[in-house]
């Protein structure tokens, strides 16, 4: 990532006074956290359906 300050709107938005990184965001960056962000280019730990084995 560059040292380029972040844009509101492109790289982030703020809601209920907390700063929400986007897609756009993360795939400069070009990696996956592991944090649970909301906008995850790499679907980290999102709903994923389970089949049961019994």
């Amino acid at each position: 990532m560059s040292d380029k300050p972040l844009k509101e709107g492109e790289d982030y938005y703020i809601e209920n006074g907390l700063y929400v990184f986007t897609k756009a965001y993360h795939i400069k960056r070009g990696y996956c956290c592991k944090n649970q962000c909301k906008h995850c280019p790499w679907g980290f730990k999102k709903n994923k359906v389970r089949k049961s084995v019994f």
